[in-house]
């Protein structure tokens, strides 16, 4: 039986012991491993492995000894508790072992955890688990984590109770970034407030996020946008130290200030266009827009757009001029614009 996104969280969660069998593909291996260690750990508990509940089994192995899947899901180990037998990297080659392994299951056996790669709608082992009228099929798909998703991440890593505010923001963060990042973001974030009584607040999220060289150009264009011309040489340097090139920089000051034209133009007024951007921006990050194209008014922020474009033409041809010259000398124009109308 195909099983539908929206109950996928609650049996991960919740594990039906009934269950003979789950198989979970997807194009991204990282989801795909994360949906598997969800379901592992909330079937077997912690002491799982250690009390050798678990076992694990390589496509490839299986495809010289068939009857090992078999024999792990009808094997009785010495601690009580459900057991889970684990096949990954499974292909259409191995449809027929993993047919006889669910025709054979008993209540009472482990369960069977197959995962695989990207499967079309014809392929053999992805149709064995969806006719399966107990067996279940999770496909996994490039959609971000819903929010009952999120929700049980936090709970696994002890971070409960959040003030509205930083769920919110959580929230946000998880539709931007990949599962597996997120989850070690989620890490991070439990192991800063170890033992601390004091609830999550939105600045430490912003703190904690990941950051990296996109921080750092959105540190300079803020500091444009912000009017704060002074700054804008030391930024300046050292993106330029990190190897970024001009014409990026001038890509993500094109990109920040049509986001500020799209605020400004929003005849709900900026507030409300903020909480529609999508993906969405939240903390810090949502102040300081929303802040900006208050500064920044459709005309001023059309002027800007010109002047970027007039430069991105000049990075983009066989001028002899120093590239980044050009565009430091476009930053400064436009914080000392923002600086002088602020």
């Amino acid at each position: 039986m195909k099983l539908a996104p929206r109950n996928a969280a609650g049996f991960l969660n919740r594990p039906d012991p009934s269950v003979p069998g789950i198989l979970i593909f997807g194009a991204d291996p990282m989801r795909v491993s994360e949906k598997r260690r969800t379901l592992a750990a909330a079937l077997v508990g912690p002491q799982g492995e250690t009390e050798m509940r678990l076992t694990r089994l390589a496509g490839a192995d299986l495809r010289k000894d068939p009857a090992a899947v078999l024999d792990a899901l009808k094997a009785q180990g010495f601690f009580p508790g459900p057991r889970a037998v684990i096949v990954e990297d499974v292909t259409d080659g191995l449809t027929d072992t993993l047919k006889g392994a669910l025709a054979d299951w008993a209540p009472g056996d482990g369960m069977l955890i197959v995962t695989a790669g990207a499967l079309n709608a014809g392929s053999k082992l992805r149709k064995l688990f969806e006719g399966d009228k107990q067996a279940l099929c999770l496909g996994v798909y490039d959609d971000p984590p819903d929010r009952a998703e999120i929700e049980g991440w936090l709970r696994a890593e002890g971070l409960s109770d959040l003030p509205a505010e930083t769920l919110r923001d959580l929230l946000a963060l998880g539709q931007t970034l990949e599962p597996g990042d997120f989850r070690q973001t989620l890490t991070r974030i439990a192991l800063y407030k170890f033992n601390d009584p004091e609830p999550l607040s939105p600045a430490e999220l912003a703190m904690l996020a990941p950051q990296g060289t996109e921080a750092a150009i959105d540190g300079l264009l803020d500091a444009v946008a912000d009017g704060r011309p002074g700054e804008v040489p030391a930024l300046m340097a050292r993106l330029g130290g990190q190897g970024v090139a001009p014409v990026t920089l001038c890509i993500g000051a094109m990109r920040h200030f049509r986001m500020l034209h799209r605020l400004s133009a929003d005849p709900r007024g900026p507030a409300q266009a903020v909480a529609g951007l999508r993906p969405p921006v939240f903390g810090p990050r949502r102040d300081r827009l929303l802040r900006q194209a208050q500064r920044w008014p459709l005309e001023r922020v059309e002027t800007a757009l010109g002047e970027l474009t007039t430069t991105d033409l000049s990075l983009r041809s066989s001028t002899r001029a120093p590239v980044q010259a050009l565009i430091e000398r476009c930053m400064m124009r436009l914080a000392s614009m923002a600086a002088r109308r602020a």
